[in-house]
């Protein structure tokens, strides 16, 4: 974990109280999912499109290490980090589902 980032568990977890208020105001839960769902992967393609810009920066250094493969193979660069995104989808949906779970009107009241 870089230094300075928070799991996104944690931080929704705190948010409970703002998405209560944003529910208890008429937002419903797909729009406070939808929020968090566009914070969280804001932050995951900025930091994929830096990997693979730093991947594909370094494959002079990589071409004397790797033998049979390519370092700019097409396959490894899509499925990589396609695979991480889908991850990272799934790591920020589930606690703001959770978090929308909450009754709007006990959640200010939660610590």
């Amino acid at each position: 974990m870089l230094a300075g980032s928070v799991p996104r568990a944690w931080l929704v977890s705190q948010r409970t109280h703002e998405i209560g208020i944003h529910m208890a105001l008429g937002a419903n839960r797909r729009q406070a999912i939808g929020r968090q769902m566009r914070q969280a992967m804001v932050a995951v393609l900025t930091g994929t499109a830096a990997g693979l810009a730093g991947a594909i920066a370094g494959t002079r250094v990589l071409k004397t290490l790797l033998v049979g493969v390519s370092p700019t193979d097409a396959l490894t660069l899509c499925a990589i980090p396609l695979f991480l995104i889908l991850v990272a989808a799934a790591a920020a949906w589930l606690p703001a589902r959770r978090a929308t779970l909450v009754d709007p009107l006990t959640a200010p009241r939660r610590e």
